[in-house]
């Protein structure tokens, strides 16, 4: 069984499913990730590695491609840091100031 994920950040999602794949009977469970932090934010009950990285990043919110910051920017077409979030008072103060994101100018 393979599970593929869009990042590698605490490391619960992964540990969450992959333990539910083997509760249901699966002999063996890999892990795939486009993007994994380098820095060590696990959790302790997260998943340390995956066994395929597309690439690394630093410890840096990421936006597009999929990833979504309040629900903006998931369509971006690449992979960008969003430099200076909102005050985050839930998704209203999200929506209703929605910076932009700095691409880095090249591509992951």
């Amino acid at each position: 069984m393979l599970i593929v994920d869009d990042i590698l950040d605490s490391g619960r999602t992964l540990a969450t499913a992959a333990r539910q794949l083997h509760q249901a009977g699966a002999r063996r469970v890999l892990t795939c990730v486009l993007v994994r932090k380098t820095a060590d934010r696990r959790a302790p009950d997260g998943l340390a590695e995956a066994d395929f990285v597309g690439f690394d990043i630093p410890d840096e919110f990421i936006v597009g491609y999929g990833l979504d910051y309040g629900d903006y920017y998931r369509n971006l077409p690449d992979i960008a840091v969003l430099r200076k979030p909102p005050a985050f008072g839930g998704i209203q103060a999200a929506r209703a100031t929605s910076p932009r994101p700095e691409r880095d100018g090249g591509a992951p």
